[in-house]
């Protein structure tokens, strides 16, 4: 049978065709390995850089202090942490917030590293990894200018001191046998000593130095060096984070080849104090030089915008969730059901028998241990509205059993339901006696919020600590962080009397 020239055709190019697509195939194929290859590395080059959460005081000048003319955070250690970041490909984000609170943000993986003049101690090692130290320094005395009798460590035995809990030098002091009395930061210590509350305090020669030239304060003296030895300061790391550690200790180590590290140091300190023996022959520069009337001036604006972004949300949002909490809380005390009441009971015990700041500690740095992560502020709310609604709950069950029986039961006669009864008639008239008392629990709240610094939420106090710290201007600012909180808790007054006004209605 002859073939179809056509078909003959169709079957050749069919052939071809069946050649030719296992060929593009391959091709395909080793062009897409290729691509492959060299895709990681595009994406290397692409993919944005790690994010390195940094904590640090902001309030101990001159290794981390607000600028006074920005207000933005510098020194020593800020500087150097940003010099790391930039070599190593890190970006670098700053929290601040006080010491004692540092080594808890770090445990709870809410920082990654702190930055802060830690120095490495053998009690620090065990527990945290420590990078290449980039600080070597002396601890020195300071008492009052008067006091002749301490120039020793050996002289401190049975006097008191001042010291921050977390500090290397509080173990310093207790070492030498002293009475240590714990304050939040630094210069607070210093005004301790100025007002004979205690004897000394024992810190970094730097950071003595710095406070001297800042504040211009005759009243203290260094009285003599807190020991020998030399000590060495370095970056803080969790145990777990050994190739964060390891890439800090390469770009500690590539900035001091090229001089970076020993520009920083001369231009804060006239000497590198960043290779041991380097410390000894210091000049330090007050870190703030303005009058009064400018610290208190300058520092107005950021106070204000502390209590718009962190106090006020904080008290209306954490007032809110309290107060439906405390008529959960109410109710649950009222029911016949015996394991709400037990439940209500339980909560409300614990929330007034436990301080607010404990409650805050527990919230964001303790429950991370157990999975809970929560960001600051909303932390910060949970704990208060918590505190709120244990408070409170009490007082909205008096109120309610303020109200008349005969109220209930009229309801249940015209038949309304329970919820119906509580919702239209008792719950209005119980508001109308609740408003005071709770009116007083919310000026505390307001008040209450800030604590919310020492869980990392900045706010209107914290503010105030920063500037003091750096300038020692602490009536003033302290006077006008009170005059701040007065003001708004005299408005929440104001509009107390209107809203009681307006609940008379319901007066029987």
């Amino acid at each position: 049978m002859g073939s179809d020239p056509l078909l003959g055709r169709l079957g050749a190019a069919d052939v071809g065709y069946s050649i030719r697509v296992p060929r593009l195939l391959v091709l395909l194929a080793l062009l897409g390995g290729l691509l492959s290859i060299g895709a990681p590395a595009a994406a290397d080059e692409d993919a944005a850089p790690r994010v390195v959460r940094v904590g640090t005081e902001g309030v101990y000048p001159p290794f981390s202090y607000r600028d006074p003319e920005t207000n933005e955070l510098t020194g020593f250690d800020v500087e150097v942490m940003e010099a790391v970041g930039e070599e190593a490909g890190w970006d670098v984000q700053f929290v601040e917030a006080p010491f004692d609170s540092l080594f808890p943000a770090l445990d709870s993986n809410r920082i990654d590293v702190i930055a802060n003049q830690v120095t490495v101690t053998g009690e620090r090692e065990a527990r945290y990894l420590f990078s290449t130290p980039y600080t070597y320094s002396n601890g020195v005395i300071v008492t009052a200018k008067d006091t002749d009798d301490i120039t020793s460590l050996d002289d401190l035995e049975g006097r008191t001191t001042a010291q921050t809990a977390s500090s290397n030098w509080a173990q310093v002091a207790k070492d030498a046998g002293a009475d240590v009395q714990y304050v939040q930061d630094f210069a607070p210590g210093v005004e301790l000593v100025v007002q004979g509350r205690v004897d000394a305090i024992v810190n970094d020669k730097i950071a003595v130095l710095d406070y001297l030239a800042t504040s211009g304060n005759d009243q203290v003296k260094i009285a003599g060096n807190a020991g020998d030895e030399v000590l060495e300061q370095a970056l803080t790391f969790r145990q777990g984070d050994r190739e964060l550690q390891q890439e800090a200790d390469d770009a500690i180590a590539a900035l001091t080849e090229d001089g970076t590290l020993a520009e920083i140091s001369e231009e804060y300190f006239g000497a590198d104090v960043t290779v041991e023996g380097g410390s000894t022959d210091v000049d330090v520069e007050a870190s703030d030089s303005r009058t009064t009337w400018e610290v208190v001036k300058d520092t107005a604006w950021p106070m204000f915008v502390g209590l718009v972004k962190g106090n006020i949300p904080l008290t209306i949002v954490s007032f809110a969730i309290g107060m439906v909490l405390a008529v959960g809380a109410a109710l649950a005390r009222l029911s016949s059901i015996r394991v709400l009441d037990w439940i209500a009971r339980t909560y409300i015990s614990i929330i007034r028998g436990t301080p607010l700041i404990v409650q805050l500690f527990i919230v964001f740095f303790a429950l991370p241990e157990i999975g809970i992560d929560l960001e600051p502020f909303v932390a910060a709310t949970v704990a208060l509205s918590l505190n709120v609604g244990g408070y409170a709950a009490e007082v909205v069950r008096g109120s309610i059993l303020s109200v008349p029986r005969g109220q209930f039961e009229a309801a249940t006669v015209i038949g309304m339901d329970y919820w119906q009864s509580m919702r239209r008639i008792v719950l209005p008239q119980a508001a109308r006696i609740a408003v005071p008392p709770l009116g007083n629990t919310l000026l505390s709240l307001i008040k209450d919020t800030a604590l919310a610094s020492l869980v990392l939420v900045p706010e209107l106090f914290r503010e105030a600590q920063v500037t003091a710290a750096a300038t020692t201007e602490y009536l003033p600012l302290y006077v006008m962080a009170a005059l701040y909180f007065w003001v708004v808790c005299y408005l929440v007054s104001l509009a107390q009397g209107p809203l009681e006004r307006r609940l008379s209605r319901y007066a029987t």
